[in-house]
């Protein structure tokens, strides 16, 4: 790809300036996507995944969110490769991936996970445990896939929440980021496709964000109050690419405002294509939507850097070629947004962050599903 000069070194001023995440001080706009991996036996972090993180840390990626780890519920996962952020070798694990990461010059936070109905019963790490949701259906909307959740349920979730988050500042990570998009727990609750309860925690968009609030305001009662608390949403979820939480400004203000006054510090509005609108008549993407409805700081993420649907390739094994990063760097002139998630063109080249900071456009790399089964 041939990039003029001026827009070269146009992306290294802007993409190299300094954001502030409550008590964190970012060192630059870029982000490291969180990305399921499946790398890790029996939960535990290995010599290869701190190398991994930690050297797209040295190669100037200001931010890392890490994959999803599970929480200490036993219905969380679906997996035993799937890294869990609760118990004693599992945990000195990510201490050491927080710790390289630090000395690589970079800043680093877990991503808490509970998948919800999208779970099987049977499945590791936990074959016993059940699928449990708000109303036991499924994302794509199967009933009957898993039983609603008791208030022991919501109960024992938000703790392990909790404890999970206040197990990240005690081992070194610098924030946390609670999972709530893509159909899998919290975001169950949030979206009307799968929250049919008629109890305090189902009904309008306000009482489906109640669970989702509780477990920030959990979380946010355990860790300092410097300590960065991020949430992820969605619009679209895994097998529902179309689903909406809102149809308007003023039903996402609903959703985002009780998160908000929970204790989130910032929002990380995930789309598929970081370019597209979010309602008629605005330019705003979601994250962009996001920032001024709520105030708080925002990561976009959405095929940057890349052309190719990212679900497709991940489904397919197709590649995507390189995308200017033009529309990016006018956006965030805009103040539109503050940070942006780098997916796979991070997983396909660990140096893509030092290449784009370095004006090395030239240098970049299209993505090929090849990168998935590795941890380059």
């Amino acid at each position: 790809m041939t990039v003029p000069a001026s827009h070269a070194s146009r992306a290294a001023e802007i993409l190299s300036r300094p954001v502030a995440l409550n008590g964190l001080t970012v060192p630059n706009r870029i982000v490291m996507a969180p990305m399921t991996r499946s790398f890790s036996p029996g939960g535990v972090p290995g010599e290869d995944v701190r190398s991994y993180y930690a050297r797209r840390a040295a190669a100037g990626v200001g931010l890392i969110v890490t994959e999803g780890t599970y929480v200490g519920h036993e219905s969380a996962g679906a997996s035993d490769r799937v890294p869990r952020f609760h118990g004693e070798e599992q945990l000195a694990g990510w201490a050491r991936v927080a710790e390289s990461v630090h000395a690589a010059g970079g800043t680093i936070v877990p991503q808490l996970w509970h998948i919800g109905t999208v779970r099987q019963q049977g499945q590791p790490p936990y074959p016993e445990a059940p699928a449990v949701g708000p109303s036991g259906i499924h994302p794509d909307g199967t009933e009957g896939t898993g039983r609603a959740m008791t208030q022991r349920d919501l109960d024992d979730v938000i703790g392990s929440f909790a404890e999970a988050a206040a197990a990240a500042e005690r081992v070194g990570f610098d924030g946390v980021e609670l999972h709530g998009a893509h159909g899998y727990l919290l975001d169950q609750f949030l979206w009307s496709g799968t929250n049919r309860r008629t109890d305090a925690f189902g009904g309008d968009p306000v009482r489906r964000t109640r669970f989702a609030a509780e477990i920030v305001a959990a979380v946010r009662a355990v860790v300092s109050p410097a300590f960065p608390v991020l949430f992820r949403y969605s619009q679209w979820k895994l097998g529902a690419y179309d689903a909406r939480l809102a149809e308007s400004p003023a039903e996402l203000e609903a959703i985002l405002a009780p998160l908000a006054e929970a204790g989130v510090d910032a929002f990380h509005a995930s789309t598929r294509r970081y370019w597209l609108p979010e309602f008629e008549g605005s330019e705003l993407n979601l994250a962009g939507w996001t920032k001024k409805l709520t105030g708080r700081p925002t990561i976009t993420v959405g095929s940057v850097g890349l052309d190719g649907d990212f679900l497709r390739g991940f489904e397919t094994g197709e590649g995507s070629p390189v995308r200017d990063l033009g529309n990016l760097l006018d956006r965030l002139e805009r103040d539109e947004f503050d940070l942006v998630a780098v997916g796979r063109a991070l997983l396909q080249d660990p140096e893509w962050a030092a290449k784009v900071l370095g004006g090395r456009f030239e240098q970049l790399q299209p993505y090929d599903a090849s990168a998935l089964k590795t941890l380059s």
